[in-house]
């Protein structure tokens, strides 16, 4: 049996290194075992620079956010997570991931990871809006809740005064759709929007801006997260948008955070703050507007019908709730990613329902649903209603499960033991759970 493993050893690194997909695996300490061709290809390393490093010195997003750490701490697959983050080369990565432990004879190995690459999709599809071929104006910008009428009203404001505007808000809140529509509002109107997707390493788009500027057109120049740039290339950038400040551009910019926080750690430099902030506007997450997420679904389900003839009311209640509890970390990049894979299996269906939710959300509405429910739960009272007793002890296990996996941090042997059972059995009660 060994004979016949070495002998097909050539032909695993051949598909290994040749299929479409890239594959990551680690060891229990997150050190590289296998990075294939297209994996280097995706993030632009080579396995020498991996071979004695750790994932977490590799790529700057959390431990919590790595899908491999995930698996690691686990021992449970994961699958079809979206994962933005940024190598060491100061390249944006956008890939959907399946992660899965490696485990022999009861023991965990380490975990691998097959990356599908969608970065260039991403730019593409991650638009909330734009790919509807509308003109981005403060007219199609859902907003009605307090936060953002002020930060339109200040966008319109800049528009008319043509300042140089920072906006300031985290990913997905629609910074882009505020630079343009301050353009389409601009009097006197100018030629062009130009979007520079700023990036620590890109010393083209410098050379692409300088260009720019000394076309004698008026154009809207729109700096995006400027503070992916490196500090260097930051200086660069000033020195440029010094010598044409008088001209007839108009400049604006986005940072992912607090200014004053960038500038402390180093990524920011202070002096293009100064330039572009003539005009600050905080565009707020999503969550702190939560009143914004039920129109903007009408206006997404109004311009489907146009475009697909189907139409849907609204969503069922039990989805409009989930949707006003979760947290939207993605913004409305995300509810409308969200939106886009439920519309997919639309067939006769009137509303948004809890069938249409991909299986990523559903997890996360139990996990939420999970989260509220606190001991007094399930102590009965008079004034109670009462649930069928087969409910009831449902969610009385699901509750006493998610408690005692939090308490382990999800580590399955280490759960299972204190439950007094064994990992299979554990891991069909959480797939149960989660059905």
């Amino acid at each position: 049996m060994d004979m016949h493993k070495e002998e097909l050893l050539p032909f695993y690194e051949f598909a290994t290194e040749h299929v479409s997909v890239g594959i990551h695996a680690v060891d229990t300490n997150g050190k590289t075992i296998i990075y294939n061709e297209k994996m280097r290809e995706i993030e632009g390393l080579h396995l020498a620079d991996i071979r004695d490093r750790s994932i977490l010195e590799l790529f700057q997003f959390e431990k919590e956010d790595s899908t491999l750490l995930k698996v690691l701490q686990t021992a449970e697959p994961v699958h079809n997570v979206k994962q933005t983050y940024w190598n060491q080369n100061g390249q944006e990565i956008t890939t959907i991931n399946d992660t899965y432990p490696i485990i022999e004879n009861n023991k965990l190995l380490g975990a691998i990871e097959i990356a599908r690459d969608i970065t260039t999709l991403e730019k593409l599809v991650y638009q909330p809006l734009r790919r509807y071929g509308e003109q981005i104006t403060f007219n199609t910008i859902t907003a009605v809740s307090e936060p953002m009428r002020e930060v339109i009203e200040t966008a319109k404001k800049a528009a008319a005064a043509r300042l140089p505007v920072l906006l300031i808000g985290e990913s997905g809140t629609g910074k882009d759709l505020i630079a343009e529509a301050i353009h389409n509002a601009s009097t006197p109107a100018n030629e062009n929007f130009i979007t520079y997707f700023c990036n620590r390493s890109d010393t083209s788009m410098i050379e692409r801006l300088k260009k720019q500027l000394q076309i004698s057109d008026s154009s809207t120049i729109f700096c995006e997260r400027i503070e992916y740039l490196s500090l260097e290339l930051q200086q660069d950038c000033l020195t440029l948008l010094e010598e044409h400040r008088q001209d007839s551009h108009l400049f604006i910019a986005s940072i992912g955070g607090d200014p004053i926080d960038l500038i402390g750690s180093g990524e920011l430099l202070k002096e293009l703050y100064y330039f572009f902030a003539s005009v600050s506007i905080i565009v707020p997450p999503l969550r702190n507007r939560r009143e914004d997420i039920k129109p903007f679904i009408n206006d997404y389900l109004k311009r489907y019908d146009k475009l697909f003839g189907k139409r849907l009311k609204g969503m069922s209640k039990e989805v409009e709730q989930l949707f006003m509890q979760y947290d939207w970390p993605g913004n409305l990049k995300e509810l409308e990613i969200l939106l886009d894979d439920m519309m997919s299996m639309v067939t006769n269906e009137d509303l948004i329902n809890y069938d249409l939710l991909p299986l990523h959300f559903k997890w996360k509405a139990q996990e939420i649903n999970s989260s509220e429910k606190t001991p007094d739960y399930f102590v009965v009272q008079n004034d109670k209603e009462l649930l069928p007793l087969d409910d009831y002890l449902r969610e009385a296990e699901e509750y006493y499960l998610n408690k005692v996996l939090d308490m382990y941090d999800h580590n399955i042997t280490k759960a299972s033991e204190a439950l007094g059972m064994s990992r299979q059995n554990l891991q069909y009660r959480i797939r149960k759970m989660k059905k």
